[in-house]
């Protein structure tokens, strides 16, 4: 990783990124979320509705590729981004992935969001 990309560990900040920007793609969803001045940071999900912990792993391993590769180019300044594994993000091409979170940051980079997703119903 670029020593000023860090990563994000706390489920706080995690919550306060779904707040912001949403942008999806096929292979996943791009949040990004202001941060108020501390840098660049990324995160990534995946949930168990993907896969087993083989297929997760795997997953995550080619979002911190993609970062470690596009986020220093592309990224925002003091943004958060969280990277949300889709099913069919696993046996996407790489190349397409690649061009997807290109496609996502310049998006997000213009201020164009998805729109907002419905509430979720209360149990």
């Amino acid at each position: 990783m670029s020593p000023n990309i860090r990563t994000l560990t706390r489920r706080a900040d995690f919550l306060a990124a779904n707040r912001g920007l949403r942008i999806a793609r096929p292979g996943f969803v791009l949040l990004a979320n202001a941060n108020g001045g501390q840098g660049q940071r990324f995160g990534i999900t995946v949930t168990k509705k993907i896969g087993n912990a083989v297929v997760r792993n795997r997953m995550k391993r080619r979002f911190r590729a993609l970062i470690r590769e596009i986020l220093p180019l592309h990224g925002l300044a003091d943004t958060d981004h969280v990277l949300i594994g889709r099913e069919n993000g696993i046996e996407r091409d790489f190349a397409a992935l690649r061009a997807e979170l290109v496609a996502a940051l310049t998006r997000a980079r213009d201020g164009k969001g998805d729109p907002p997703r419905r509430p979720r119903a209360r149990r």
